[in-house]
Parts: C-alpha cells; sequence; structure tokens
C-alpha cells in the first residue's frame, strides 16, 4: 500500500511539476508579447524603434548569458571552430535577428490579437521550406492541411477590422524568416550532433545578432533617435523587459526539456487565445467573428497537423524498440549457441 501510494505520489508530483513549467511559460511568453506591444504602440509608450528593442534585448541576453557560462559556470560551452561559426551559427543569427526585427515591427501596425492569428501560419511555413531543402517529404495529405491552416488564416485576415497591409507583410515574412531559422538549425547543427541549449545558444548567437541588426539601426532608426532630444532610456521598463526575454529563453528550455516539445505546441495554443481574450478584453483590440471562425478553422488545422506528427513520433519510436528488441534477442541467441557448442566439445573430450 505505502508503495502504491509513494508511486501516485511520484506520478502526481510529475504532473503538477508540468503544469508548473507550462504555466511559467504562458505566463512569460504572454508578458514578453504584451510588453513589446506596450513599448512600441504609438498609442501606449510611444517608443516605435523595433530595431533599437531588439538591439536591447541581445545586449542583455548575451551580456546574462556570458555571465552564466564564464564566471558562474552554470553552463559548459560547447566547443566550436571559427570555421563551424561562420558557416552554422552566422547564417542562424542572420535569420533570427531579421526575424525578431520584422515580428517587433508589427506590433506597431497590427493588434496582438491578430498577429497570432497571423502566427498560426508558423507550421505551413516550417512545413514548405522543409519540403524545399529536402528535410521534409511532401505529401499530399499534409499539404492540404497545410492549405486549410491558410485558408482559416486567409479568413481571419478578411475579417480584421484594422487590416494593415504593411504590418501584414512584415509579420508574415517574419514567420518565414523564423521557419527558415528552424529548418536551418536541424540543417547546420542537429544534423552535425551540435546541441545548444537556451544559455549556450544565446552565448553564441546573440552577439551574431547584434552585429547583424547594426547595420539597419545605422540607417534606419540612429538619424531620428539622434534628432530626439526628449528620449531618456528608462532603466526599469527596458532592463525588465529584456530580463522578460531572457527568462523566456530558458523557460523554453525547461518547458521542452522536462516535457515535451507536443506540450509546447499545446500550451502556445493556449497562450494563443488568452492573448486574443486579453487583446480584446483589456487593450480593447477589435475581434470580429469572422476573425474568431477563421482562426478556429486554421487551429483545427494546426491541432491536427501536431496530432499527426505526434503519431509519426510514436510509430518511429515503436519501429526503434522492436528493432532494438530484435537486435537483444538475437545477441541471446548467439549466446545460447555458443554456449551449447562449448559444452557440445567439452562433452566430446
Amino acid at each position: 500500500m505505502g508503495k502504491n501510494g509513494s508511486l501516485s505520489d511520484g506520478i502526481i508530483k510529475k504532473i503538477l511539476l508540468s503544469y508548473t513549467y507550462v504555466a511559467i511559460w504562458i505566463f512569460l511568453s504572454f508578458t514578453v508579447i504584451v510588453y513589446n506591444k506596450y513599448i512600441l504602440d504609438k498609442k501606449m509608450y510611444n517608443w516605435p524603434f523595433p530595431i533599437s528593442l531588439t538591439m536591447i534585448h541581445m545586449s542583455f541576453c548575451a551580456s546574462l548569458a556570458f555571465i552564466l557560462i564564464k564566471v558562474f559556470k552554470v553552463v559548459e560551452p560547447v566547443s566550436m571552430s571559427r570555421e563551424l561559426y561562420l558557416s552554422s551559427v552566422v547564417p542562424i543569427g542572420a535569420l533570427y535577428s531579421l526575424s525578431l526585427w520584422l515580428s517587433n515591427s508589427a506590433y506597431i501596425y497590427l493588434s496582438v490579437s491578430f498577429i497570432q492569428m497571423l502566427k498560426a501560419l508558423m507550421p505551413v511555413a516550417v512545413y514548405s521550406i522543409g519540403v524545399l531543402f529536402k528535410k521534409e517529404g511532401f505529401k499530399n495529405d499534409t499539404m492540404v492541411n497545410m492549405l486549410s491552416i491558410s485558408f482559416g488564416v486567409a479568413i481571419a485576415a478578411y475579417g480584421e477590422a484594422k487590416f494593415d497591409s504593411w504590418g501584414v507583410i512584415l509579420q508574415l515574412v517574419a514567420v518565414a524568416f523564423e521557419a527558415t531559422r528552424l529548418v536551418m538549425i536541424q540543417i547546420l547543427l542537429t544534423s552535425k550532433g551540435i546541441t545548444l541549449n537556451p544559455i549556450t545558444s544565446l552565448y553564441y548567437v546573440a552577439p551574431c545578432c547584434l552585429v547583424f541588426l547594426m547595420v539597419p539601426w545605422i540607417f534606419v532608426e540612429y538619424p531620428i533617435l539622434k534628432e530626439i532630444s526628449s528620449f531618456h532610456f528608462d532603466f526599469v521598463v527596458f532592463g525588465t523587459n529584456s530580463l522578460c526575454a531572457f527568462a523566456l529563453n530558458l523557460a523554453v528550455f525547461l518547458l521542452v526539456g522536462k516535457t515535451s516539445a507536443l506540450t509546447m505546441n499545446v500550451a502556445g495554443v493556449v497562450k494563443d487565445w488568452l492573448l486574443i481574450a486579453f487583446s480584446w478584453s483589456v487593450i480593447k483590440d477589435t475581434v470580429t467573428p469572422i476573425n474568431l471562425f477563421g482562426y478556429g478553422l486554421a487551429f483545427l488545422g494546426v491541432a491536427y497537423y501536431n496530432h499527426s506528427k505526434l503519431q509519426a513520433l510514436k510509430a518511429k519510436e515503436a519501429q526503434k524498440k522492436a528493432a532494438q528488441a530484435d537486435e537483444e534477442a538475437g545477441r541471446l541467441l548467439e549466446e545460447r549457441e555458443s554456449e551449447g557448442t562449448g559444452k557440445k566439445s567439452e562433452s566430446q573430450d
């Protein structure tokens, strides 16, 4: 009874921890998105400089990652040559900087709720780019699913009350860059056996992003900032915003490491619906019935895609276990045969 009781306690503890990790990730992701919107929106904090904000994030994250790795030695840095850094990390850093810059820029033109609806296109972009780079196989049923997601997002866009073409272009291009980055991580790092946790990832990627962002910043935002004599750097606002961004990276590692990537996908759906509700009720963004209907269709498509991916992973894992079992059975049979041969030779002697 005691043994069963302790087992039950262990299972309950594991479930509670999983829900805690999910709650932390949802809270931090929610906070970063709303905080960025607050800073960049002209009707709120009114600091519409997305490149500068992204550079502040990257500077903060790179500095903190350096301190955690080099001073406190929380994690060990990955062994990486200059050639590997230039050929693998630099392209990923370039894509990441473009993705962050453009996605942050979209908050100036679009509502939080509509941006979350457009982000539902991420599986479509990842799959399409994966097929293009031959990391995914083309399947008719998957493509039909991708078209259904796209159709749902198109309906949501049609129903958007404050549709802004430039904002939509920025967000869609940001999705494309982010999807390309995710595929490139598989091609340039994972395939070479290199895995980066969020701290080491920021340690290597954030300085690279900072350099790439410096180029457009000098020409686009620096001349305007130079003219604004009234601006003073608010350490509380930008410091807490950057801290939330860094904590979110750690929460991603915690959530995927302690649960699964599928749990993160499900948590992401919950977060999106919460953001839509918050955008409508607190920020007072207009959310139309057509918006919700379109996003609902896209949501069903994304849910089916995640389900299909889970089933494929389960099938692959089952095949791997079956192969291991066959290999183990063959090894045991060989051992028994060799033992039998040994005993036979002994009896003949």
